[in-house]
């Protein structure tokens, strides 16, 4: 089997993947060397044991998990360092359960050592369906869009927020500490946010880097200092995301600096201007300015606009939906 994909799926590190995989007696080599795609793979794999690092991404656990399931023997794996974005196994464990599948994380003492799914298994949901929870890494746009830009009076209310182990939805916590008015009908699976006044705070990314860019973004229009900590793997994903939300964020009038784990917006010292701002091909960043671009002064440009397919196709037909004033133009 090869595996490639755009120039930012390309970008990406496989290697400690393609290794585990050498690991288990298959064949995984990256065409250009260099452990990114076009990747070439050859079963199959029996299970086994494997050894991975944990911080630099954790769908190397969750792709070892599942796959681990429908083998002969199973696969146990060994952290070799800390596991960030923990809750994306999290919710790993909990898809599996609700297939089915038994998979269990490992500890040595109150330390996280792994995880192991035993082999043998199938993947069989109760009653032969499963309910897709929304997704809070794309509902954390919508709950900025309505915190920052909301009209006097009203709400947005946003459909689809089950209860789930995703670890975006910190975002609910994160907004309430910077002052928004939001509120979370679990029950009912429905957000409610409306436009507040918000002031900065410190936030670990550490299990949540897919909020990084969506943090940033409110930081510029909050009050005060917003400190996105503990955010070097957030550096790894389809481009430097540090970098790409400091860069692009200056060019709307952010007051930004970047270190290599610390990306502070200082929105009291930000007066965002419209400009012509580069979506990075990745599509985090592109929804991410599109945010603070409601609350720039003018007309603000998202170049590589059509990258919101990745994971949110309709995503500025819904953001019209709410009343952004949107054009679509060409393929920007």
């Amino acid at each position: 089997t090869v595996l490639t994909g755009d120039s930012s799926l390309r970008s990406r590190p496989q290697g400690p993947l393609l290794d585990a995989v050498e690991q288990l007696a298959g064949r995984a080599e990256s065409t250009r060397g260099n452990g990114q795609a076009p990747l070439v793979l050859k079963g199959p794999v029996t299970g086994g044991r494997v050894s991975i690092p944990g911080d630099v991404s954790s769908q190397y656990v969750t792709a070892l998990l599942m796959a681990g399931a429908v083998t002969d023997e199973g696969v146990e794996i060994d952290l070799e360092t800390e596991l960030k974005s923990a809750p994306y196994v999290d919710i790993t464990l909990e898809l599996l359960d609700d297939f089915g599948v038994d998979a269990e994380p490992l500890r040595e003492g109150d330390d996280l050592a792994g995880f192991r799914v035993d082999g043998g298994q199938s993947y069989s949901p109760a009653g032969g369906e499963y309910r897709v929870p929304g997704d809070f890494s794309s509902i954390s746009y919508l709950l900025a869009a309505g915190a920052v830009a909301g009209d006097e009076g009203e709400s947005v209310v946003v459909e689809g927020a089950v209860p789930s182990a995703q670890g975006d939805t910190a975002v609910v916590d994160v907004l309430e500490r910077m002052g928004a008015d939001v509120s979370w009908d679990r029950e009912g699976g429905e957000l409610t946010v409306r436009r507040s006044s918000l002031s900065g705070v410190e936030v670990d990314v550490g299990d949540t880097p897919d909020l990084l860019p969506t943090i940033a973004a409110l930081g510029a229009v909050a009050d005060g200092e917003t400190r996105i900590v503990n955010c070097e793997h957030v550096r790894y994903k389809e481009t430097d995301r540090v970098s790409a939300m400091a860069e692009e964020l200056t060019k709307l009038g952010a007051a930004v600096e970047e270190e290599r784990d610390v990306l502070t917006v200082r929105g009291g010292e930000s007066d965002l201007v419209g400009a012509e701002v580069d979506g990075r091909a990745d599509h985090r960043i592109v929804m991410s300015l599109a945010v603070a671009a409601l609350v720039a002064d003018g007309e603000t440009r998202v170049l590589g606009a059509e990258h919101v397919d990745v994971s949110f196709p309709d995503f500025f037909e819904t953001f019209a939906g709410i009343g952004a004033d949107i054009e679509l133009v060409g393929d920007d």
